[in-house]
């Protein structure tokens, strides 16, 4: 089943990644929250609830205790984000998933070049 998503709630979802970056980079101070990107915001449609899809650089154990720094700053994020985003009447309740897309494409890539020949310009 595909999801059907309105508008407004793709472009609030962008305005949520971005406020909750910039959180991350400014007002957390976890020591568990390594290299993290949101790579995805996915509001429900009545934009109360936020699946919010993070990419982690690191070994396994640190991309989970990553998750669970964030979860565990889940009340500040919210609370920054309602106080940011003056145009939505509640702020979202957030759930943070590991999103392993980017590590994936890093894998094959590597997979690609012990498969392909180097490419004549390309130096060894």
């Amino acid at each position: 089943m595909v999801a059907m998503t309105s508008y407004r709630a793709d472009q609030v979802g962008e305005q949520v990644r971005e406020e909750i970056m910039s959180i991350i980079r400014r007002d957390l101070k976890d020591p568990r929250i390594g290299f993290v990107s949101i790579t995805a915001v996915r509001m429900s449609p009545d934009l109360r609830q936020a699946r919010v899809r993070v990419s982690v650089l690191g070994k396994p154990d640190e991309q989970k205790a990553s998750i669970r720094g964030l979860v565990s700053a889940k009340g500040l994020i919210r609370h920054e984000l309602g106080r940011r985003l003056q145009n939505l009447k509640f702020s979202p309740d957030l759930r943070f998933e590991l999103d392993p897309s980017i590590e994936y494409a890093v894998h094959i890539s590597e997979l690609l070049k012990e498969v392909l020949p180097p490419s004549p310009e390309e130096p060894q």
